[in-house]
């Protein structure tokens, strides 16, 4: 794959700003380099742009190199990036499935890119993959695929993920994995060096349980990732979130007895929530939530605010008429929203 037929013209040109911690690696004994405050009071000076320590830590857990690695401000900085690195305002668009993360949606509007959204089945909410070539044209250049989905909750299956990253060669395929951590099927990161187009979204927010940290990953080709680094902000992860994040990535045990727990609870909840009369469905879930079709879902919604427990409504998204996005919570939790619904 060319992928300097996909780069905006001005991104393949630009000269990227080179800030002070560029030119520099290593310690050293006296910085004066970037006009900042001499005196040490831990968060003087400016952090690493790069996030070196974060990345090696992250590469192995990952399977990874730390030049594949792309962190940001939450995701939703790296889906920004997509569009700002590879679609040009006005003249390029993106094929997704609808529903699902609005982001996608929003950074192409605010972009000036045309976002065409292709329904997903009914019932299944399965990819219509023939309606979504369709689409496709001369001037796409990314195609979107949250897997597992938001807010279905379903995980589409390798086979059909590297269906489209062959039958899409020449366009960008992101797969944002955010929820990927409490899913059966395995991340798309062991593709990567087999498909140039692939670029990979993972989040420290939901399983790591940190997403006031606001930290993003996306894993890439080196390449890519370096037109990432060229066209993001010098010092866009704060010190602050940089400590975090090692802390964090120290304690993967913990992560990893939260999510066990997390899919315990999920099971659970379906299990109770199904013997409510207001529940008709509970789709099959590959993340942290359960999307529960209810029978009134605006009224229930409302009821359960008032009851202090605040849930998603999607009831106004397509394919999702009466639905109410349940996160998994803590056991007290869980039976806080099963008692107040069968209440209703």
């Amino acid at each position: 794959m060319d992928l300097t037929r996909l780069i905006r013209p001005n991104i393949l040109a630009l000269a990227p700003y080179s800030c002070a911690r560029d030119e520099f690696k290593g310690e050293a004994s006296v910085y004066v380099d970037a006009n900042e405050n001499p005196y040490n009071n831990g968060l003087n000076r400016y952090p690493d742009p790069r996030q070196w320590k974060v990345k090696e830590l992250l590469a192995p857990i990952k399977g990874v190199r730390p030049e594949q690695i792309f962190l940001g401000n939450g995701s939703d900085e790296a889906i920004d990036l997509v569009y700002r690195v590879f679609c040009r305002p006005g003249i390029d668009n993106v094929v997704a499935p609808v529903p699902t993360y609005g982001m996608y949606q929003v950074c192409a509007e605010i972009n000036d890119v045309e976002y065409r959204a292709v329904p997903l089945q009914d019932a299944t909410f399965a990819l219509d993959v023939e309606a979504m070539a369709a689409q496709v044209d001369d001037y796409t250049k990314v195609i979107w695929l949250c897997s597992p989905n938001n807010p279905s909750g379903n995980a589409y299956n390798e086979e059909e993920i590297e269906n489209f990253l062959t039958r899409f060669c020449q366009q960008i395929v992101v797969v944002d994995e955010a929820y990927i951590d409490f899913s059966s099927v395995p991340s798309m990161v062991s593709k990567l060096d087999r498909y140039p187009n692939l670029i990979v979204l993972q989040t420290f927010s939901k399983a790591w349980g940190h997403a006031a940290m606001r930290l993003g990953i996306a894993m890439a080709s080196e390449e890519i990732i370096g037109y990432f680094n060229n066209v993001k902000y010098p010092y866009n992860v704060n010190e602050l979130t940089q400590q975090e994040a090692v802390k964090v990535l120290g304690n993967v045990e913990k992560k990893n007895r939260q999510v066990a727990e997390i899919l315990e609870q999920r099971d659970i909840l379906r299990e109770l929530l199904l013997t409510l009369p207001c529940v008709e469905k509970i789709y099959p879930s590959d993340a942290n939530f359960l999307l529960v079709k209810v029978s009134d879902a605006p009224a229930i919604y409302n009821y359960l605010a008032g009851q202090g427990i605040i849930t998603r409504s999607r009831h106004k998204v397509q394919l999702c008429f009466n639905c109410l996005r349940i996160t998994v919570g803590t056991p007290v939790e869980n039976v806080t929203i099963y008692n107040a619904l069968k209440e209703f």
